[in-house]
């Protein structure tokens, strides 16, 4: 089944309904989007001369003809190459040149990043003949996604149109029932995680809301929650932050549900969440060679009381498999901490032109996801850390996530992230960096990790800063922060 039928369904039973609309305003129609992809899929294959398995990029921020251009390259049987608008030119060039790119569409604030990009507001310039959803594969590739690329050059998941059909029948299984009346609100990347959910969203024939303003203002997504009926939206785990620091921060009138992933959120936010947005959080751990299904832990479970829950992802999404291996691919028994492997059919087909990651990547039909943590006996899995983040000291492990937990609960800490510094003793040391919205002394800091955390794990030293380096999507760069720690070189 082709992806683009996800639409054509919803068209042809809700022609008038909303599918994309401009903050409070709609602006298609499905039957209208639904002509208007066929028509862009028909010039894309004759105007351009492309052909079935193309290659087509998309640099753009969110706006209402991204899926447009998405749903048109499905439709006639091209791959999709989205790629974030934050993004450095020299980093476009080398997705454009990796993925063999055929033809590229940027908004206008990104043509000059990218020289060779046709814009994206002038696609009815290509609009031809409509023609039917190209005939595919389920394992052809629908979706090249790029990864953020905080360590090496970044690599290509080829998502198939199987993979992201099995992404949104698991959303539909795990998450929630959409129907027409509902929303989804876009205040975070379409080239990734909030992109996906668009999908179920489009298949039940709800309407897919753009924020007006290019960057993400809480005031505006509140008062969106006020308005739209039944929203949903997906966020990281700073985003979430951000919005409950507002000042605009208030209980929303008509959510239905916020989804949360891309990096564990701390159990001290996950409070906070609670407090304003009630059980109505869904926590998810995924990646880009899994799109948004790994584990989940559903609304039911995102209660004050149940602060052990909190503290992980989840279990296993439906379909999936979720186990911990060791270094030798081993099942290890619940509570040992090891490698978070999954497969299921939302797995990637693979690496774009990249073998050994592959090979590597998707060992013995698992995929290995590069994530520490431990299962209990009941299926939860508590993330400890990337297994690059680890730090051990003196022979012991010690994970950075639960030294950041810990720090969190001091009122006055507003985000931290702990690294590890070369020792020559003990091989590596904790260092924290701490972002502080009050004034906090390092012996209020010390005493919170020593009455809560072993004292080899507390921090050898803290380091006050104004804000953590973070990547596109608002992970923070613990490269960065070793690099700060690093012994100088002679």
């Amino acid at each position: 089944m082709n992806l683009a039928q996800l639409l054509t369904r919803s068209a042809r039973l809700l022609p008038e309904a909303r599918a994309i609309a401009l903050g409070r305003q709609a602006v298609v129609s499905y039957g209208q989007l639904a002509d208007r992809v066929s028509r862009l899929a028909g010039g894309l294959r004759k105007k351009l001369s492309l052909a079935k398995g193309d290659r087509v990029a998309i640099a753009a921020k969110n706006c209402a003809e991204y899926y447009e251009l998405m749903f048109a390259c499905w439709h006639a049987g091209l791959i999709a190459v989205p790629m974030n608008a934050k993004l450095h030119p020299r980093e476009f060039a080398y997705i454009l040149e990796n993925s063999a790119t055929k033809a590229c569409f940027a908004s206008s604030d990104l043509e000059s990043a990218i020289p060779q990009a046709r814009p994206i507001t002038r696609l009815d310039e290509l609009r031809g003949e409509p023609m039917p959803p190209a005939d595919v594969n389920p394992d052809d590739g629908a979706w090249l996604f790029y990864t953020s690329g905080t360590t090496g050059v970044p690599k290509g998941a080829t998502l198939t149109h199987r993979n992201l059909l099995a992404m949104t029948w698991t959303y539909f299984a795990d998450i929630d029932k959409l129907g027409s009346a509902d929303a989804i609100l876009h205040p975070a990347p379409l080239s990734h995680g909030s992109g996906c959910y668009a999908l179920p969203h489009f298949a039940a024939g709800a309407v897919n809301v753009i924020p007006e303003s290019a960057s993400f203002e809480p005031e505006e997504i509140f008062d969106l929650l006020d308005y739209w009926h039944g929203s949903s939206f997906f966020a990281a785990p700073t985003m979430v932050v951000r919005l409950l620091s507002s000042r605009a921060a208030r209980p929303p009138k008509h959510l239905k549900t916020l989804i949360y992933g891309g990096a564990p959120m701390y159990v001290a936010d996950s409070l906070r969440a609670i407090e304003l947005f009630g059980s109505r959080l869904y926590q998810l751990f995924g990646q880009g060679e899994a799109p948004m299904t790994i584990t989940g832990l559903p609304q039911e479970l995102h209660r004050k009381e149940l602060p052990e829950r909190l503290a992980t992802c989840g279990y296993a999404r439906t379909g999936c498999e979720v186990k911990i291996f060791d270094e030798n691919d081993s099942e290890l028994p619940f509570g040992e901490v090891g490698e978070i492997v999954t497969r299921s059919d939302c797995v990637m087909a693979g690496y774009w032109e990249n073998a050994e990651a592959t090979r590597k990547t998707l060992r013995n039909g698992w995929l290995h996801t590069g994530d520490v943590g431990a299962m209990d006996a009941a299926g939860f899995v508590t993330i400890r850390d990337r297994s690059k983040d680890m730090i051990i000291s003196g022979g012991s492990n010690i994970y950075p996530r639960e030294i950041e937990e810990v720090l969190l609960r001091h009122p006055a800490v507003a985000e931290c992230s702990v690294v590890g510094r070369p020792h020559a003793e003990w091989g590596e040391e904790v260092v924290a960096f701490v972002v502080s919205r009050d004034k906090v002394s390092v012996d209020d800091l010390d005493k919170l990790c020593l009455d809560n955390i072993a004292r080899f794990k507390r921090p050898r030293e803290y380091r006050f800063v104004e804000a953590l380096p973070k990547n596109n999507y608002g992970k923070v760069l613990k490269t960065e922060l070793r690099k700060l720690v690093a012994p100088l070189k002679p």
